[in-house]
């Protein structure tokens, strides 16, 4: 595919913030949109920027024309009440994955050991989210990356995950390379999901190891 015109959601987050580096640096990719609440703070000839408020009608907000949507979107149900959290996980991502145009590549992260037959309740609710997805008129993958080892100043915006990153650091970088099954990396996921835009795959479901070998 030459010439690709892309979205991101969750741009300012930990993984939206690495997939949207990867974007800016593939000569391919022609167009970067950010949807937010917030503006990035970066400049590129390549980014275009769109704050929005309400991520559960995006009407106003043009999003067809694009080849691919990478919804990065996401937070961490410790602490949140259930209600909340659907809206977000839920509301949110189908919201988008409507607005796109029909038959394009709308990639989800959700986590591993996310699935409707999981006994966690956040696991359920992303399960649920990537069975919808997968029915819609889209070319849908769903990334299902373990330990994340963020790069090229990718932080975390949870305190508790960002103490996490800080105590492992000295394992991550072998984790990445002889645990792929476990640990992948914010620029592995970046290439991973312009390499499914590019070329599609036999697997829409990746978990990590997956993630790695694209």
């Amino acid at each position: 595919m030459m010439g690709m015109r892309v979205i991101v959601f969750g741009a300012t987050g930990m993984v939206g913030k690495g997939v949207l580096r990867e974007c800016l640096l593939a000569d391919d990719v022609t167009e970067v949109l950010v949807v937010g609440r917030s503006l990035t703070g970066q400049r590129h000839p390549k980014l275009r920027e769109t704050v929005h408020g309400d991520f559960t009608d995006f009407t106003g907000v043009d999003l067809t024309g694009y080849d691919a949507c990478f919804f990065c979107l996401g937070v961490s149900s410790v602490g949140m009440s259930e209600e909340v959290y659907r809206r977000i996980t839920v509301d949110y991502t189908l919201a988008a994955a409507r607005a796109v145009s029909p038959g394009s590549t709308f990639v989800y992260v959700s986590g591993a050991g996310t699935g409707t037959s999981r006994k966690a309740k956040w696991a359920q609710v992303k399960g649920s989210v990537e069975d919808t997805l997968l029915a819609m008129d889209l070319r849908a993958y769903m990334f299902r990356p373990g330990f994340i080892q963020p790069m090229h100043g990718a932080v975390s915006k949870v305190r508790l995950y960002r103490a996490m990153y800080t105590v492992l650091r000295p394992l991550t970088a072998g984790l990445v390379r002889f645990a792929p099954g476990i640990a992948t990396t914010t620029q592995q996921i970046g290439r991973a999901m312009l390499h499914v835009a590019r070329t599609g795959g036999t697997k829409h479901v990746l978990e990590s190891r997956d993630i790695a070998a694209l």
